[in-house]
């Protein structure tokens, strides 16, 4: 797989045949810290880190003259600086992603309906349909990635193929600024040479294991028997990698697509043992998360509980409901019951919820019997409240005991 700094960057000729690459994947160049520059052209040539103020933030994003040093996103922000001492921090605004994400959506959407968002940032589309008004998807491309300087001054590299994994590869390949069609009949050519741990579901560890056994590349995948495959790891994970290996990849872009999880999540500015300091972030991050639920009109089924310590080792725990809720105080109740099974005694860093499982709500209770009716009254109450006098009029009397901590700024729902 191509390094995430764009040393390895690869783009199609002019000339290429890309009749038969009409699945695109479309990704914007490191979008937060484009976004960011917009405002601070001066810096776009230097390494650049998006970031809360604390030393303790952790990294949202880096512009690619920072990833040159290593930086990525994920890592701390003391980290990054060792990394990069002379990176220049900017402070995230998601009000500004969310803006220049719709526009760039809105212009996906008049080239082609069959959208598929994968996140704020990246989308497939299929432009099958599209060839004959606008030319061939290598030229769509190119029209794509000119609407969206010219209307939003943001770059992004477009894959252009047959299916959704090897286009997707390509928008890698072709980052940042670029565009990388594979034809049909060159698939296997363009994949086999490439590490295992570009396939799709191939982590750290089944990465290794496949390693172990003398399979380096994905043209070693697609060579070895898929009983093989599965004994290594798992019987539907070896058909799957045996299939992606030799280019099967039959799934179609969708443009029903639904957010996997829905979450909040803050880092302490110092490290904390204190279990009510925890119970009433976890009450400020459930009423969050529920709101964000009934704005997007979802419910969700299963709660999660996200811990990170002071050595940075991570544990989630979750707990399935009965029923699907949007209902913050059920989503609290479940998140303290997690955290109070944990019986913890180790300094937390980091905590986080969210809700996973989500389905469409019908507006409707869903059980004859609805345990949560007064909270539900009294949450839409805050929701009609917060909409004519702006969010943090009401809540709850707990959470005035203290100032919230230091968040980490990633709230936006990811497909990670």
């Amino acid at each position: 797989m191509s390094k995430q700094d764009g040393s390895n960057r690869q783009v199609s000729a002019a000339s290429v045949n890309s009749s038969s690459a009409t699945i695109l994947h479309v990704d914007l160049d490191a979008f937060f810290a484009s976004v960011e520059l917009l405002d601070r052209p001066e810096f776009a040539h230097l390494p650049v880190v998006v970031a809360g103020k604390s030393l303790r933030s952790v990294v949202t994003a880096a512009n690619y003259p920072a990833r040159q040093f290593g930086v990525r996103s994920a890592i701390p922000l003391s980290q990054a600086l060792r990394m990069c001492p002379k990176a220049i921090v900017l402070e995230p605004h998601f009000e500004k992603y969310r803006h220049y994400s719709a526009k760039v959506m809105g212009i996906f959407d008049e080239i082609t309906p069959l959208v598929e968002r994968l996140g704020i940032d990246e989308a497939f589309l299929d432009v099958s349909g599209a060839t004959g008004l606008l030319g061939s998807p290598a030229e769509i491309a190119a029209l794509i990635r000119a609407r969206v300087f010219a209307e939003t001054r943001l770059t992004c590299s477009v894959g252009a193929a047959s299916t959704k994994f090897v286009a997707k590869l390509a928008s890698g390949r072709a980052k940042p600024d670029g565009v990388l069609v594979v034809p049909a009949e060159q698939t296997l050519s363009f994949l086999h040479p490439l590490p295992v741990g570009a396939l799709w579901g191939v982590g750290a560890v089944t990465e290794e294991a496949l390693i172990r056994r003398g399979l380096h590349t994905i043209g070693d995948i697609a060579s070895t028997p898929v009983a093989a495959l599965q004994r290594a790891v798992g019987e539907a994970s070896g058909r799957k990698l045996h299939d992606l290996a030799n280019g099967i990849d039959p799934r179609n872009v969708t443009t029903a697509a639904v957010e996997k999880s829905v979450g909040h999540e803050v880092t302490f500015e110092v490290d904390t043992v204190n279990g009510d300091e925890l119970r009433r972030e976890l009450l400020r991050q459930a009423n969050a998360v529920a709101v964000r639920l009934r704005a997007a009109g979802w419910v969700g089924r299963t709660v999660v509980l996200k811990l990170r310590f002071a050595d940075f080792s991570t544990i989630t725990r979750s707990r399935t409901l009965a029923e699907s809720t949007d209902v913050g105080r059920r989503i609290f109740e479940e998140a303290r019951a997690i955290y109070d099974g944990l019986d913890l005694h180790r300094p937390v860093r980091l905590i986080g919820v969210r809700m996973e499982q989500l389905t469409e709500s019908d507006g409707q209770q869903l059980g004859l019997w609805d345990a949560d009716e007064g909270w539900r009254e009294a949450e839409d109450t805050i929701d009609a409240v917060s909409a004519r006098f702006g969010r943090g009029t009401l809540r709850p009397a707990s959470l005035l005991k203290s100032t919230p901590p230091l968040g980490d700024p990633r709230n936006l729902p990811r497909q990670e």
